[in-house]
């Protein structure tokens, strides 16, 4: 889902009346959930894609390598 950014995906899962949406984002080294939710319209609110975006920004802030530090490894 561009929408959201890069290498975001959305993984849809019919259950009857109800489709499961599970939002997810592929880095190099896992598979990053950012929101799983059910849905009875063919649109995604708007406040999911600003809570993926949110946790999206998160993950990529906790990764990045901190500068003036060393990489334990």
């Amino acid at each position: 889902m561009p929408v959201i950014g890069t290498r975001c995906h959305e993984l849809r899962i019919p259950d009857g009346a109800l489709s499961w949406r599970l939002m997810y984002h592929v880095a190099t080294d896992a598979i990053v959930v950012l929101d799983v939710f059910g849905k009875k319209t063919s649109t995604t609110p708007k406040a999911v894609i600003d809570e993926c975006r949110k946790r999206l920004a998160m993950y990529k802030q906790l990764v990045a390598p901190r500068k003036g530090t060393r990489n334990a490894r």
